[in-house]
């Protein structure tokens, strides 16, 4: 069962027309993973589940040696990526380091290329993020975690891998 209730806010978006329409509500849960987290030979991979109207998709991307603050942060770049048009996003968390740096209470010390990567994919959003309590039994945000593992210990993003999430998942609106 999903333990999160939907509030609604429509958000708009001016078009050439100079009309406006309303933003897609998009939900994105993500996670990174590094096995062998901080040695040289860490096998890292970051996926996101996107959902809409209840549907959902996953993408997915294999880091090669990063770690897990790194993946987290390339987990949630990754889906606001795949989106092809400005969206009302709220991405969800299992990651601290990545919501309260986005929502400006922490500071920027460390990881900055890997900030920028999510700072280019966030712009063209209106994001709110939250986090959620990993392996907590959350089924989006295990997921998300499994998806993610799989692909870092195959040292590929398999398609199959990825299909085998949206599975899992079913049909579920937020």
């Amino acid at each position: 069962m999903i333990g999160y209730v939907a509030t609604v806010q429509i958000s708009t978006v001016r078009n050439d027309n100079k009309q406006t329409t309303p933003l897609k509500q998009v939900s994105i849960f993500c996670d990174g993973s590094s096995l062998s987290n901080g040695r040289q030979v860490s096998r890292a991979a970051a996926v996101a589940l996107l959902g809409y109207k209840g549907y959902w998709r996953a993408v997915g991307e294999y880091l090669g040696s990063a770690t897990n603050q790194q993946a987290e942060i390339a987990a949630a770049a990754v889906g606001l990526e795949s989106l092809t048009q400005p969206c009302r996003v709220r991405v969800f968390t299992d990651s601290r380091y990545v919501v309260e740096t986005m929502n400006g209470r922490f500071r920027r010390k460390a990881n900055l290329p890997w900030w920028e990567r999510l700072d280019r994919a966030v712009a063209n959003h209106t994001v709110d993020w939250e986090w959620t309590r990993g392996h907590a039994g959350h089924l989006l945000q295990e997921a998300a975690d499994s998806a993610a593992r799989r692909i870092a210990a195959a040292g590929k993003a398999e398609a199959s891998i990825l299909r085998d999430a949206v599975d899992k998942i079913g049909t579920v609106e937020l």
